[in-house]
């Protein structure tokens, strides 16, 4: 049976480890640097941390939304202008909702703050707020620190509407479908509905 450990929960005891070995060679005369490099090469350097928060911020969509012409430059926009937030109002029955401003919003916040609020977001459409809550600790620090390596750039995002207000322009309005008459051929619960698999 195999077990992952991830590096966070790994870090306390390996640098445990490392102080008990420093203190041990220094008794015995000779330090292991082969030791001591192994075991400091299991920890990933700041450097990594940010490139894996780039990675992560690029695969998973989030330049989609809160970095404006994003998809239509099918990503070709300079990571300069990366997570400024979108103009682009996303209108539907809970309102309008915009894809906020996130080099300024990490500015405000510190790194537990992040990992509290990402951790247990939940938030209006179209933001996935699941897929933040299912990364792992470090994957969400990691892009905390790739977003603030950015800095402070850009405006604010538009304030969110209420339903019932129509937003100006641009914006992409969802609207859904009409839910099917009671007795109609394919309503749920009717005798016309389709079968469930």
């Amino acid at each position: 049976m195999s077990h992952r450990v991830s590096a966070s929960s790994l870090l306390p005891c390996l640098l445990s480890s490392l102080l008990m070995l420093g203190g041990c060679q220094a008794r015995a005369g000779k330090p292991d640097a082969t030791a001591v490099s192994a075991a400091a090469a299991k920890v990933e350097t700041a450097s990594e941390v940010v490139a894996r928060g780039e990675y992560l911020v690029r695969v998973g969509g989030c330049n989609d939304c809160h970095t404006a012409g994003y998809a239509e430059r099918q990503g070709e926009v300079p990571t300069t202008q990366w997570l400024t937030g979108s103009p682009l109002g996303y209108h539907g029955p809970w309102g309008t909702t915009y894809a906020s401003n996130l080099r300024l919003r990490m500015q405000e916040m510190t790194e537990a703050q992040w990992l509290a609020y990402s951790g247990s977001l939940r938030t209006r459409p179209i933001m996935p707020d699941f897929t933040l809550r299912a990364m792992s600790e470090a994957d969400r620090l990691a892009i905390y620190r790739f977003v603030r390596s950015l800095g402070s750039a850009g405006e604010a995002a538009p304030a969110y509407l209420p339903p019932g207000q129509t937003p100006p322009a641009p914006y992409f309005s969802l609207v859904l479908p009409e839910a099917p008459a009671p007795g109609a051929a394919g309503a749920p619960g009717t005798a016309g509905a389709a079968p469930r698999n």
